[in-house]
């Protein structure tokens, strides 16, 4: 009985629920990404041009790592 529901559930998925649940999960998956993105931005800019210095970073950077953080590297 439960490899039929599996079956059924499977079946589901597929179809306009399983396109709806992606839709969500791709939204909430987006949305945690821009916020790492926002922080990390925020923090960064925070900094002071000596602590940047200190990092290897400059402010013209800032935008590229905050990128790669959230959404991984451009490669």
């Amino acid at each position: 009985m439960a490899v039929i529901a599996q079956a059924q559930n499977a079946a589901a998925e597929s179809g306009l629920r399983g396109r709806l649940l992606n839709a969500i999960h791709r939204v909430q998956d987006n949305r945690a990404r821009r916020a790492v993105y926002r922080q990390t931005v925020r923090e960064l800019n925070a900094l002071t041009t000596r602590d940047l210095d200190d990092l290897g970073i400059n402010r013209t950077m800032i935008t590229r790592l905050a990128h790669e953080a959230a959404w991984g590297s451009a490669k």
